[in-house]
């Protein structure tokens, strides 16, 4: 008995790369696509100067890790989620730079 997946079933990405149509080249769309994503949030968020062999173990871990979040993010909107969460990042960074550049200039004013 085999069910056929249709767009609706599926999360806006996943509907967007056609995994509906063609499986193979979506899932590794969808791959690309939450492999993007997520080391944009990694470094928005999270990263720090490494040495070059750490960041290689890291962003192998991440690309290793993606795997399982593609399979969820055929049915779940994962990479919407991942988008929304690049986007509260870097208001985050560009509000803060603000904020120091903000402090740097009053501490000059006052000096």
């Amino acid at each position: 008995m085999e069910q056929e997946v249709t767009q609706g079933d599926l999360s806006w990405v996943a509907g967007l790369v056609g995994i509906h149509e063609n499986m193979v080249l979506g899932f590794w769309l969808l791959y690309l696509a939450v492999t993007v994503m997520s080391i944009v949030v990694f470094n928005l968020g999270f990263a720090r100067k490494l040495p070059l062999l750490k960041n290689v173990i890291v962003y192998a871990a991440l690309l290793f890790g993606t795997f399982p979040l593609t399979l969820f993010a055929i049915g779940m909107p994962i990479v919407e989620a991942l988008i929304a969460s690049a986007l509260v990042l870097g208001i985050y960074r560009l509000r803060l730079k603000s904020h120091k550049k903000e402090q740097v200039q009053e501490s000059a004013y006052e000096s």
